[in-house]
């Protein structure tokens, strides 16, 4: 069994070995470099790396490592099975893959289906993500409807990607949510309610346009109506 582990300080029943110091941000070029090159060795994610570093810029990349190292934590706390554990962390590591494709792009992956998403296009990156993870030979349904839904919001039924959820608004690089990060690792549902009632809260408090999707995720699992 091969697993991005980290310490009982940080993860509950750690699998096999430690390879990361728990609470490190990894920020800054050598931490950085550390951090690639440890999730980068593991076979689940290794034929990935190059495709999605390519894809990146090295900042977004960093934030894709640091989601991956987050998420691996979540899921050892909350006692993924492995198999779900092995969908989190590789959904985590492809989460970002077409935040930072063009506006022509992302329409031929994601096409808009209504007018929020014509006016804000970045609305799609996840759902061109997963067509990105789909042409890069990712099958896994899981694995898909998490990158799909890290922007949008998912429903509480899919704890990987709820883990992912998490794990991208509040890893330590952002320097935000830090409660909804330590709540992840003792009530995953809690803490992914809390950070999808925090983005529309930021959404309406801006005067930004919310996708009708976030809403109703919003509107079924925090009973706002």
């Amino acid at each position: 069994m091969q697993v991005l582990c980290f310490s009982q300080e940080t993860a509950i029943n750690c699998y096999n070995y430690v390879w990361l110091e728990p609470n490190r941000v990894y920020k800054g070029e050598k931490l950085f470099q550390e951090l690639e090159n440890k999730v980068c060795k593991h076979q689940f994610l290794q034929k990935y790396c190059e495709q999605v570093k390519n894809n990146l810029s090295v900042r977004r990349f960093e934030h894709v490592l640091r989601v991956t190292k987050l998420a691996s934590e979540i899921a050892i706390s909350n006692k993924f099975s492995q198999e779900d554990y092995e969908a989190t962390v590789l959904a985590a590591f492809l989460h970002d893959s077409a935040r930072e494709l063009s506006k022509e792009e992302m329409f031929k992956r994601a096409k808009p289906e209504i007018k929020a998403e014509e006016n804000h296009f970045m609305m799609l990156h996840g759902k061109a993500g997963r067509e990105l993870a789909k042409s890069w030979g990712v099958d896994n349904l899981p694995v898909l409807e998490a990158i799909e839904g890290h922007v949008l919001g998912v429903h509480t039924t899919n704890k990987i990607a709820m883990a992912v959820y998490i794990a991208d608004v509040s890893e330590p690089g952002r320097g935000v949510n830090n409660e909804i990060r330590e709540l992840g690792f003792t009530d995953l549902c809690a803490a992914y309610k809390q950070a999808i009632a925090i983005k529309i809260n930021y959404l309406k408090s801006k005067s930004k346009e919310i996708h009708p999707h976030t809403l109703k995720i919003y509107e079924e699992i925090c009973d706002f109506k």
